[in-house]
């Protein structure tokens, strides 16, 4: 018989991917007043990648082949530094509330490009639908947002932004199908996750330096809070939330999976109204309703399946 996963291991994969990724915003917002992007990144990435794959080499793991490294490193490369990296960028021109309305996009973009699961995909008409209202539930939740984040940026360069955000999306589609359909089964996820992490970390690193971010950088000049935020996105982020993704991943629908991008800008602004005594307009409220409408709807065909197979 399949071995089956735990209801509460999934569920707290899902609480993973879906609130503690939501907080990875502020956490950002702290890092960055000390990092630049693609150097925050380097640090996340490749520190987090160490810390697990020593906690394999305890557990006498062994290294994959050849072929897989190479599959960890492209779609490490293509997801943290073509997603987070890429995202963190963006941030410098455009407020978090919008990056976060393009990335809500990869739920579509899976469906998209995740050719051998359309089948699958198109005949749930309740994950259709769900993903739709979900995704007006969103666009709801940042437009009605009472302090509406302006741009320094001029038109063009605003432009810019919005290509490079919807090229970090499908970045994040293509990676991550990329490794879904090349890793099997029989490989370690945390093996192959820490690989990830530390390929997108060194890739980061070679960014930054292209990029010149490491010519007016001194570790000196960095201000406690933002090493505190680099710790949470190091242990909370990248540990814990990137390989309850990669988990995931090998056993949802990508698409499903993906809508994490629609709970976690939710989650960033409510910590931005408990934390911050930041405003929460009721339209804020009735698109959060309409997002948890379609959460329902998405999650709805595996609930119903669970207690007929029960």
């Amino acid at each position: 018989m399949p071995k089956t996963n735990s209801p509460i291991k999934v569920a707290f994969a899902f609480f993973s991917i879906y609130i503690i990724w939501g907080t990875t915003y502020l956490a950002v917002i702290f890092g960055l007043k000390g990092f630049p992007p693609f150097i925050l990144s380097a640090f996340r990435f490749f520190t987090a990648g160490l810390i697990v794959f020593i906690f394999c080499i305890i557990k006498r793991e062994k290294l994959p082949t050849k072929k897989i490294i190479n599959v960890c490193i492209i779609s490490g490369c293509l997801m943290l530094i073509g997603g987070s990296g890429i995202i963190a960028w963006c941030e410098k021109y455009v407020s978090s509330g919008h990056a976060a309305t393009i990335m809500a996009t990869t739920p579509f973009l899976f469906i998209l490009l995740d050719k051998k699961r359309w089948a699958s995909y198109f005949k749930n008409k309740l994950v259709i639908a769900g993903l739709v209202i979900g995704f007006l539930g969103l666009v709801l939740f940042v437009r009605s947002a009472a302090p509406t984040v302006t741009t320094t940026a001029d038109d063009s360069m605003f432009l810019i932004t919005n290509i490079v955000l919807l090229l970090s999306a499908v970045l994040w589609v293509v990676g991550s199908l990329y490794a879904k359909n090349r890793l099997v089964s029989a490989d370690s996820n945390m093996m192959t996750t820490s690989l990830q992490l530390i390929a997108a970390g060194v890739g980061s690193a070679v960014v930054a330096a292209f990029t010149s971010e490491f010519k007016e950088f001194s570790m000196v000049t960095i201000p406690a809070f933002a090493w505190s935020g680099l710790l949470y996105l190091i242990i909370f982020g990248s540990v814990i939330a990137y390989l309850a993704f990669t988990w995931l991943l090998s056993i949802r629908p990508p698409a499903i999976v993906s809508t994490h991008t629609y709970i976690n800008p939710v989650v960033a602004v409510l910590l931005g109204w408990m934390i911050a005594g930041e405003k929460l307009t009721p339209f804020q409220i009735v698109g959060l309703v309409i997002i948890l409408a379609g959460m329902l709807l998405i999650n709805l065909p595996k609930y119903i399946t669970t207690k007929a197979d029960s």
